[in-house]
């Protein structure tokens, strides 16, 4: 469920008309649902009642801070990849003992800036990371908690370029090291082992791909307290997918995952963290774009409208369905026709949908990019000097501009010309 549904013949964010906002901001631009971000997060929350977890929500899906903050403020803690991302998250009002540091490549001075900050944990991703890790903590006199990412070899059933857990994959260590890694990292001082990390993937429509992954991090568990190692904490990642499509093939529900964590990990009594990015911010989030021209072609019909690639990268990037629809409702039984839906940017691949069957459209009428709210305006960028799209959030009948759209003078002027030019 989200929060943008046609009332009155129009499109609605919450109680807000989509098409008040277009003519307050222009076109293109993001709109997220106060509502829906909430509600998602909730459902998460929810599901894991009765076990000692915190939600950490993965950021790197939609990083705007007043994102952040309405999830801090719901109680959410933060999942980062990069220094930039952590300090967004400080500057949105998250605390340090609620960020989580993930990623693969972590600089000695990302490092550094976080344990100044203060960090929940590192997943650590490999050894000469932990030996990073290690060493920066020790200048610092600090002892700073670490999980260590395992990869379960399991088969996440998704697209090539968003799995992770599988061997060939570059991230963590193969679960069959688990135990000497951990060893070895029992022996370093600034290090404090206190559980496990895994993350099999993003956009899973399917339970098995975590159930065998979590059975393997369960019986890892046991062989690691065996060994002497307190293992109090399992980061389970995120990965749960969400509906791109209005069709009954519906991904599961948050509620049928907490269940299955239940069941796998909960007699283990440890503190478990999750860390969904897509399944909370993706249906909280369209991208308004506006029709520039109506154009006929051999064999085919396009609309081309005034969004890109460049500022929704998915379609290009992943051969990514977004639903599109019609800010102004059709009229019962209209009669639709098929259209190749493109961008502006010289790039054929600047598609964003191919014989889609739309009702009929002419030039400044607007549409709407479902399930636009995760790796969209993250992912975006000024190719072909285009400025960045504004990103507006919605609350109720309120709604606020939460990043401008640059002038092209603030674009541009961000150059230097060397002197001798």
């Amino acid at each position: 469920m989200d929060h943008f549904l046609y009332r009155d013949g129009a499109l609605y964010a919450e109680d807000v008309p989509v098409a008040e906002i277009a003519a307050a901001v222009g076109t293109p631009f993001y709109v997220y649902s106060t509502a829906t971000l909430l509600r998602h997060f909730r459902l998460f929350d929810e599901a894991l009642d009765g076990m000692d977890h915190l939600v950490c929500y993965a950021m790197k899906a939609a990083s705007n801070q007043a994102i952040l903050k309405t999830l801090a403020q719901a109680g959410a803690g933060m999942d980062v990849v990069s220094e930039g991302e952590y300090r967004r998250a400080r500057a949105a009002g998250v605390s340090g003992d609620k960020i989580v540091f993930s990623g693969v490549g972590k600089t000695a001075g990302e490092i550094r800036t976080a344990l100044v900050g203060g960090v929940r944990q590192f997943n650590v991703e490999s050894e000469p990371e932990m030996e990073v890790i290690n060493a920066v903590a020790e200048e610092l006199g600090k002892v700073t908690p670490i999980t260590i990412r395992v990869n379960p070899d399991v088969d996440a059933k998704t697209h090539a370029k968003i799995a992770t857990g599988k061997s060939e994959n570059k991230f963590g260590i193969p679960i069959a090291r688990a135990r000497d890694v951990y060893a070895h990292a029992a022996t370093l001082p600034g290090l404090k082992v206190i559980g496990i990390d895994v993350h099999i993937g993003s956009q899973l429509t399917q339970l098995d791909p975590f159930e065998q992954a979590y059975v393997k991090v369960a019986e890892l568990t046991e062989q690691l307290r065996a060994d002497g190692h307190e293992i109090s904490r399992l980061d389970l990642g995120g990965g749960l997918g969400i509906p791109y499509t209005r069709s009954n093939d519906a991904p599961p529900l948050p509620t049928d995952y907490g269940a299955l964590v239940k069941r796998t990990l909960g007699h283990l009594g440890c503190e478990i963290e999750i860390e969904p990015g897509r399944l909370i911010a993706g249906n909280a989030g369209i991208m308004v774009s506006k029709v520039i021209y109506v154009k006929n072609g051999e064999g085919r019909d396009f609309l081309i409208v005034d969004g890109a690639m460049n500022d929704l990268v998915r379609p290009a990037m992943y051969e990514a369905h977004h639903d599109i629809i019609p800010v102004i409702e059709p009229d019962v039984g209209v009669e639709e026709q098929p259209y190749d839906i493109v961008g502006p940017v010289c790039e054929s691949g600047d598609t964003f949908a191919k014989q889609r069957d739309m009702p009929p459209l002419a030039a400044g009428d607007l549409i709407a990019f479902r399930s636009a709210g995760a790796y969209g305006a993250v992912m975006s960028s000024e190719y072909n000097s285009r400025p960045l799209i504004p990103e507006v959030l919605v609350h109720g009948d309120q709604f606020a501009v939460i990043r401008p759209r640059p002038t092209f003078d603030e674009m541009i002027n961000r150059d230097t010309i060397p002197e001798w030019l």
